[in-house]
């Protein structure tokens, strides 16, 4: 089998990773460098690899055989330790790609460009090496491009040693191309990626999202970095976040801020959005009303099954809260008129869809109050086998619903999404 020599790392990042047998190790998504003073191209020491279970470990070049034929050949054993990266590492396509460098063209002049891709080779039996940098012109002034014989967006292959900035992070980057590699990522295993990025890199990387895609980012990051990156956008643009936000996840997260800055995010929302979170924000976090959404699948009894069912099968709703159709009168709008009771989804399947759901409501669970304790309402949901328990308030009105996901939320360490609960297979590997 042949031993590669180079390879471009945006064509190395889409590649899947096999073992010897030809059993898929995983896929590659990115490459490990260091730049050191004593080098003048700095050293590509592995690859991060994305296992079984979302799992970025780390696979060291030298266990590297072949590039060729649209997959990565490894030899030897990988060691299954999740991937951190230390502090004299650089990520390729998180860090480098976008980056703004200064590069020196053929005729000696050194203009503005960004990066598009990294160049590795091989370079004696153990090393490899970046000798390359594919950049796109960004000069501010296109006359001179043009004197030089070149334009601006034009791109073009520069030696390493041709290109400044590289490792300078502070001269700020897009972030279009990393978004493009993980944009197969749900938003969980996203926001373990932005996890591992530096505090420049994650507002980078914010504001390079969609309100929608960064709003189910956050809920799945640790407090400090949701407070971290909510405070780094402008008040205007951290406010639709909110909005795009699960009502409980949000009000968890502007509980977090000062008060006086909580007042000018909610002056800033939709006027309902606010009051929802007002709301919220009144009750403590271990209560069920601390727990809830406020925006529960709500409809009247009139609503025919076919109705119910297009409603749960909407695509932006949690699989928690598309178990259960919450029965009111109207409005339907929490807080609604007299909760009736529930219909779960099972039902919905079993029944005709012209029927109303009025006639299959189960009237045997009981709401909670919003006072209630988190013991009472994981009881609850444990005693009758529920995924939603109804909150309402001393008339019958529903407030809203606690679901199962939000309960292990808080039943879980507050640190839960930051342990590493690393499977470490065979020996770790030096990457030294």
């Amino acid at each position: 089998m042949s031993t590669p020599t180079r390879a471009f790392v945006g064509r190395l990042s889409e590649l899947d990773v096999f073992d010897p047998l030809g059993d898929k190790v995983g896929r590659v998504r990115d490459v490990v460098v260091t730049f050191s003073a004593a080098r003048s191209r700095p050293r590509a020491i592995g690859l991060v690899v994305e296992v079984a279970g979302r799992r970025r470990v780390f696979v060291p070049m030298t266990r590297v055989t072949s590039v060729e034929g649209g997959q990565v050949i490894t030899t030897g054993l990988v060691n299954m330790r999740r991937f951190e990266q230390r502090p004299n590492e650089t990520l390729v396509v998180a860090e480098l790609f976008e980056r703004r460098v200064q590069v020196r063209t053929e005729d000696g002049d050194v203009v503005p460009a960004t990066v598009q891709d990294v160049g590795i080779e091989k370079s004696g039996p153990r090393g490899w090496v970046l000798t390359r940098v594919a950049v796109r012109l960004q000069a501010s002034r296109p006359s001179r491009l043009g004197r030089l014989g070149r334009r601006r967006g034009e791109t073009f292959v520069a030696p390493v040693e041709d290109v400044r900035d590289l490792r300078d992070a502070s001269v700020g980057q897009g972030a279009a191309k990393l978004l493009e590699t993980y944009e197969d990522l749900k938003p969980a295993d996203l926001a373990e990626v932005i996890h591992d990025l530096t505090p420049q890199r994650r507002a980078e990387v914010a504001a390079a999202l969609t309100d929608e895609r960064l709003a189910d980012v956050i809920e799945e990051l640790p407090e400090d970095d949701q407070v971290e990156i909510l405070v780094g956008l402008d008040v205007g643009r951290a406010a639709d976040v909110l909005e795009a936000m699960e009502p409980d996840d949000a009000a968890d997260l502007l509980s977090e801020l000062p008060p006086e800055r909580q007042e000018v995010l909610l002056a800033r929302m939709e006027p309902d959005e606010a009051a929802d979170l007002r709301r919220l924000l009144t009750y403590d976090e271990d209560t069920a009303g601390g727990l809830m959404t406020t925006e529960p699948v709500i409809l009247g009894p009139e609503a025919s099954i076919a109705e119910a069912l297009a409603v749960v099968r909407r695509q932006e709703l949690s699989t928690a809260l598309a178990c259960t159709v919450f029965v009111c009168r109207p409005p339907l709008e929490t807080p609604t008129g007299k909760f009736l009771g529930v219909v779960h989804i099972q039902r919905l399947l079993r029944e005709p869809p012209h029927a109303p759901i009025g006639g299959i409501i189960d009237t045997d669970v009981e709401p909670l109050p919003p006072t209630a304790s988190l013991g009472q309402v994981t009881r609850m949901l444990a005693t009758y086998d529920l995924v939603g328990m109804p909150i309402a308030d001393e008339d019958g009105l529903l407030l809203g619903a606690v679901t199962v996901d939000d309960v292990l939320d808080h039943i879980l360490p507050e640190d839960w999404r930051e342990e590493r609960h690393d499977v470490v297979a065979h020996t770790e590997v030096s990457r030294g």
